[in-house]
């Protein structure tokens, strides 16, 4: 038996297929993943995503603590409750784990994937050994996405005159804590939505109230492809400690400037260059594209698969793949990917495939 989330009881009360996910016992699907992949992308679908790590930073050197450990640089997060997406890197430049770090008024709140929870608190305190300041994992918090067009409005009906008001303050990329809760307008869906981190004693009455209202609960399996639609990494698939941001389509997320700011594994990851490329590929025929297969250029491999699926919303596969910085792009259309022993076609495309349920992702040639 793994960790159990404050909503597990909930899972079971809707017949949900349990699996174990970095530890915990968590809802793969409710019934038909197909369906709530669909429901997220047309209507509005609630996420536990309990099992994520809150960790607050608080103190005198929070600012150049964070400074110091992260890719991207908080020092451009001005206004309070604004969010920035970083890469949490080792002393080799290479990718510990990727996060979300949201300026709020006494420090910075973080939060961290629950697979790399051990290793992340263990680094972070490490860290923090010469700074002066506190860091302070939240486990009496839980947490619960809503996603979706209809996500917001959803929400808005069930909540307090005060978290709606909230709400509708917030802009992308924002959270702000309102009567013990902290209501953020991020998701990993690429749909409209929130993320909501509240008491644990109050999430079985938020999920029961989001399901009157019409909002339904969704699982690990469409949580997976939805977010590879919108062309978001999962760590330990498409980035690890084998790899830097660079390398990642994070680049986004390294700042440079200022030139002088010394982060945990600048140095590194800049010396050692670009050695692959995380690209898109999509292919229309027949088959379903998975982690690992083979990606041919000709009769040269090129690269592997890091994360691929059957993409509900554009109905055929799509994947990420990570490409060998020497593969010729005026070759492009002589990929193929090796599934059963056979070569099938596929073409590169830059992510994300799919945003606001439609298709987005652009030819390679077109860039």
């Amino acid at each position: 038996m793994g960790h159990r989330t404050a909503l597990f009881s909930k899972h079971l009360e809707a017949d949900a297929k349990i699996v174990d996910f970095g530890g915990w016992d968590m809802p793969l699907h409710y019934g038909s993943q197909i369906e709530e992949h669909h429901q997220v992308r047309s209507h509005a679908g609630m996420f536990d995503v309990s099992h994520m790590t809150v960790v607050d930073i608080q103190g005198e050197d929070a600012k150049p603590f964070m400074r110091k450990l992260l890719a991207n640089d908080v020092g451009r997060l001005k206004k309070p409750g604004k969010a920035l997406y970083s890469a949490m890197l080792n002393e080799e430049g290479m990718v510990l784990d990727d996060l979300i770090v949201y300026l709020v008024e006494d420090g910075y709140r973080v939060v961290v994937n629950c697979a790399t929870r051990a290793k992340d608190l263990a680094w972070m305190e490490m860290q923090a050994r010469n700074f002066n300041l506190k860091l302070t994992e939240r486990t009496e918090l839980a947490m619960i996405a809503v996603q979706g067009p209809e996500a917001i409005d959803c929400v808005k009906q069930v909540v307090s005159q005060a978290k709606a008001e909230t709400v509708s303050q917030l802009e992308p990329f924002q959270g702000l804590s309102c009567e013990s809760w902290f209501i953020a307008r991020t998701g990993y869906t690429g749909e409209q939505g929130l993320e909501i981190i509240l008491p644990v004693a109050a999430a079985e009455r938020f999920w029961d109230c989001l399901l009157a209202v019409g909002v339904k609960p969704i699982g690990l399996g469409a949580r997976d492809t939805l977010r590879l639609e919108a062309g978001m990494n999962l760590y330990g698939s498409d980035m690890d400690e084998s790899v830097t941001p660079l390398e990642s389509n994070m680049a986004f997320s390294v700042a440079r400037k200022p030139l002088d700011r010394d982060f945990i594994g600048r140095s590194a990851m800049e010396d050692l260059g670009v050695r692959s490329r995380l690209v898109g590929v999509v292919m229309e025929s027949r088959g379903v594209l998975r982690s690992h297969q083979k990606v041919y250029q000709g009769d040269l491999e090129a690269g592997e698969i890091t994360s691929g699926i059957y993409s509900p919303t554009l109905g055929y596969a799509i994947a990420l793949a990570r490409i060998s910085s020497d593969f010729d792009e005026s070759a492009a259309d002589q990929l193929s990917v090796a599934i059963r022993n056979k070569k099938l076609p596929v073409r590169m495309v830059t992510p994300p495939f799919v945003r606001d349920g439609k298709k987005v992702f652009k030819e390679r040639t077109q860039e």
